[in-house]
């Protein structure tokens, strides 16, 4: 049995209840972030390092979010059906092999097949971690440990953003492989210390079971509250895109050079540093739909007062504004998507809601882009106000309204271990043996958490 990580009494409350397991998966999230050299510096290779064009360059970027799209997919039916430690695996390796080809590649169909395998792999990791965090944590610890993970991705994107510039003069060559050696790293980090949480199939059930367990969790596609509940979120998610995408171009046409927008983006990663811990500590009681209301409200309208933004201070100040809101957002939108999924279909959840960004990130450049060149930026940033609050009402109404927004099963945790306990059965009080951590040894039924029963989900809105 894994030992327990025990930690001092005085952690910060955030902190605790959390199986070792869960904080594996987390450093792993900060390694692959902070060796995220290639990110900041793929533009910049592709046109100073290979001499593309711009365009080619934008053809490359959207390779990469093309491939994301269907990484999304393939990752959540993956992790449902070949297991969550095995996706993330398979995933992480994928992507270092295409980060190293990609910088390696000379050829311009090449460095397109490359971009597009490494979107796939890029996102299909995430549903299998989502996932796999759902089985490990408890419900009411959920929204916290996804805005720990959250928190890792942007201190470990700030970190590499800063490494990137530091190693470009040793040529960009060397940014892709060590980026290809972190991400492997990851893949070596959930092998060995990562159990795998995918629950077992029950016994194939015959005749009116079985059309009654088709009945009770049809597939996610047909789920209608929680497919609004992705519409809302891909229009949250297009507002949210034009921050990398509008943003710098309207700051260029308002006199303001490249670096200041540099320096204003910056207050975007510094703010989720600084603020993510303290905000999810502020609202983990709070009403969930309230939160995502206020989220879609303030992304919304921070995006929309940019109309009124000449200088670096008020762009900045808006900025803040519409930070808070993917403060709020990011966990609650996982956590949301995670406490209704049913326990054999997580990935798959994960999956289509991760689909909802990756969608964005293919259409927001393109249609904002657009707006911007027919209409102007007054219209543009009143359509993030309107697309934003439209989002934040439509989530606050889905999950308020449908109390569905749980799952009826959970799958509890050794306290520290990361080995599952047994679970309910799907429309049953028939427990299901759970899997020791990484072993695949079925555990008995009846064995008992050391001071600590089967988790319930009853304390959702």
């Amino acid at each position: 049995m894994t030992a327990t990580v025990r930690r001092p009494a005085a952690a910060p409350a955030l902190l605790r209840g959390l199986p070792s397991a869960f904080w594996w998966i987390w450093l792993s999230i900060l390694v692959n972030w902070v060796g995220g050299f290639a990110g900041p510096m793929l533009a910049l290779s592709l046109t100073v390092g290979h001499g593309y064009s711009a365009s080619f360059a934008g053809l490359v970027l959207s390779s990469i979010g093309l491939g994301g799209i269907a990484g999304t997919f393939l990752g959540g039916v993956s992790a449902d059906r070949i297991g969550r430690r095995t996706t993330m695996v398979a995933a992480h390796t994928w992507t270092a092999v295409s980060m190293t080809l990609l910088g390696l590649s000379e050829d311009a169909w090449a460095v397109t097949l490359a971009a597009l395998a490494m979107g796939l792999g890029a996102t299909a990791v995430r549903p299998a971690m989502q996932a796999s965090l759902t089985d490990l944590v408890r419900p009411q610890d959920r929204q916290r440990a996804f805005s720990l993970n959250y928190w890792a991705l942007n201190a470990g994107g700030a970190v590499s953003a800063v490494l990137a510039g530091l190693m470009v003069s040793h040529g960009y060559t060397v940014i892709f492989l060590a980026d290809g050696a972190a991400t492997l790293l990851c893949a070596v980090v959930v092998l060995v210390k990562v159990p795998e949480t995918r629950p077992p199939r029950s016994p194939k059930a015959s005749g009116a079971l079985a059309a009654a367990a088709t009945a009770s969790h049809p597939p996610v596609h047909r789920d209608r509250p929680f497919m609004l509940f992705v519409l809302m979120t891909t229009l949250f998610a297009l507002v949210f895109k034009q921050g990398t995408s509008t943003l710098p171009v309207v700051m260029t046409g308002e006199g303001h050079s490249p670096q200041m927008y540099s320096l204003v983006s910056a207050v975007n990663g510094l703010m989720v540093v600084l603020l993510q811990i303290p905000l999810t500590r502020m609202v983990s009681r709070r009403s969930r739909p309230l939160v995502l209301l206020a989220a879609g409200v303030l992304v919304g309208w921070g995006f929309g007062l940019t109309m009124f933004a000449g200088g670096v201070g008020v762009f900045a100040l808006t900025v803040l504004i519409w930070t808070l809101g993917e403060i709020l957002q990011a966990p609650a939108g996982i956590a949301v998507t995670a406490d209704r999924a049913p326990l054999h279909h997580r990935g798959r959840y994960q999956g289509m809601y991760g689909g909802a960004w990756s969608i964005a990130a293919f259409l927001a450049p393109a249609g904002g882009g657009w707006v911007l060149d027919r209409w102007g930026q007054t219209t543009l940033w009143t359509l993030c106000a309107v697309l934003g609050t439209t989002a934040g009402i439509g989530c606050a109404l889905i999950t308020a309204r449908h109390t569905s927004f749980r799952t009826c099963v959970t799958s509890a945790v050794r306290e520290g271990s990361g080995t599952p306990l047994p679970a309910e059965r799907e429309g049953s009080g028939t427990p299901l043996p759970a899997v020791r951590g990484g072993s695949g040894t079925p555990l008995p039924p009846s064995s008992p958490a050391p001071g600590r029963g089967i988790a319930t989900e009853g304390n959702l809105p």
